[in-house]
């Protein structure tokens, strides 16, 4: 294994990383990001990605392109035809990106944890009750995207996707050092709210959190750029269908997705604090009474999507 860099080490002592990420102009300097990132220029992309090399193990091996003429279009890399396995199997609910576990668990009523004693509940992360009851007493995963990561996620089950609500908010990092610092920090970031109704008429919700540095969410079904200067209606209407493995969109750097699945549902087998995943492998499972045992449960791999 790769010993760390003397950057990262430094980066993981806490008090330094917490200065570094945190007590900074975050917003300025992710909108600078923005600026930066997608300027096109092959030297300056390789600069940038030699210097993100310093802070993490940046890996290319799968990404369908090895040279990129910005930052951005590293960020956002495809991958290969068959990099990653979706598991079709009709009753589990699929990891909708390349992640770590982090919290995870049931939903104590409306409230559940981003870490240790940090609380925070539904309402406040979805900015309203309308669709928190839904998940009363159910269950989430909370899944962190580093930087190095795959950033394009992707449907965790068959289904139709609809109104999505934008939250602006702040950028404060999501790394575990934060967590552990920050009261209700996701409900603090800019966000948003991604509803999945299934074919039986349960609800999925998927609550892309962005972060320091993350200067965009695109969403495929959208027409309209997520990001800190966007100033359009928070809800916007939506309909779509979406299969197990379709790609829905991309962070523009790493960040966090929260998966909730309503009561009755469970974790898969493996799932918990620390857990590394990659897209398309169990996350959740659906509650024993809406199992069809007569359906396929094969798995196949993710198909190439365009830009």
């Amino acid at each position: 294994m790769k010993k760390p860099s003397i950057t990262q080490r430094l980066l993981q002592q806490e008090d330094l990383n917490f200065l570094l990420t945190n007590r900074i102009p975050r917003i300025a300097l992710t909108r600078f990001m923005g600026w930066l990132s997608q300027i096109r220029s092959p030297w300056l992309a390789r600069l940038s990605i030699a210097v993100w090399r310093l802070f993490t193990e940046l890996d290319l091996r799968d990404a369908k392109l090895r040279r990129f003429d910005s930052l951005h279009a590293c960020f956002t890399r495809e991958l290969v035809p068959g990099a990653r396995v979706v598991d079709h199997r009709h009753d589990v609910i699929t990891s909708p990106s390349d992640a770590i576990v982090g919290a995870c668990g049931d939903v104590q009523g409306t409230q559940l944890f981003q870490a240790k004693g940090m609380p925070y509940t539904l309402a406040d992360l979805f900015g309203g009750d309308a669709l928190a009851a839904d998940f009363r007493d159910g269950v989430y995963v909370t899944l962190r995207l580093t930087s190095a990561m795959y950033h394009r996620f992707h449907a965790p089950a068959d289904g139709r996707l609809g109104d999505v609500t934008y939250i602006s908010g702040d950028t404060w990092n999501v790394n575990p050092i934060a967590l552990k610092r920050v009261e209700r920090l996701f409900c603090r970031n800019e966000r948003a709210l991604l509803p999945i109704t299934l074919p039986g008429g349960q609800r999925l919700a998927l609550v892309p959190v962005a972060a320091v540095l993350v200067a965009s969410i695109r969403l495929h079904a959208l027409d309209v750029l997520l990001h800190l200067r966007y100033r359009g209606p928070n809800r916007l209407p939506c309909d779509a269908p979406v299969h197990k493995g379709q790609e829905l969109g991309w962070f523009q750097h790493g960040s966090t997705i929260i998966v909730f699945a309503p009561r009755g549902f469970q974790l898969a087998p493996g799932i918990q604090t620390g857990t590394p995943l990659r897209m398309g492998q169990p996350l959740m499972l659906w509650p024993s009474t809406h199992m069809d045992t007569g359906l396929s449960r094969t798995a196949g791999t993710m198909p190439g999507h365009a830009a």
